[in-house]
């Protein structure tokens, strides 16, 4: 079960689980997919929450990444309400 927390969105496990399944990947590339059915922009804006969460890492030209804390949080071992905003 996972734990997720208020500043959370329907988006956010999509994206999670599309990068764990994937690896790294682009917001373009995560809506082209089919698999994140939200826009673009939508991704990206989301994208960026998750890294000031430590649930994603931004490695560079609009490359997003899971960390083991996403990872965790996907597996139902990490608390998202634990989480702080860095």
């Amino acid at each position: 079960m996972r734990f997720d927390d208020d500043w959370m969105s329907r988006a956010d496990d999509r994206i999670l689980e599309h990068l764990s399944e994937r690896g790294p990947d682009t917001p373009k590339e995560m809506a082209d997919s089919g698999c994140v059915r939200f826009s673009r922009q939508h991704i990206n804006q989301r994208c960026k929450k998750l890294v000031t969460y430590g649930l994603l890492v931004h490695l560079e030209n609009g490359v997003y990444d899971i960390t083991r804390d996403g990872k965790q949080y996907l597996d139902g071992e990490l608390d998202a309400r634990d989480l702080e905003a860095k």
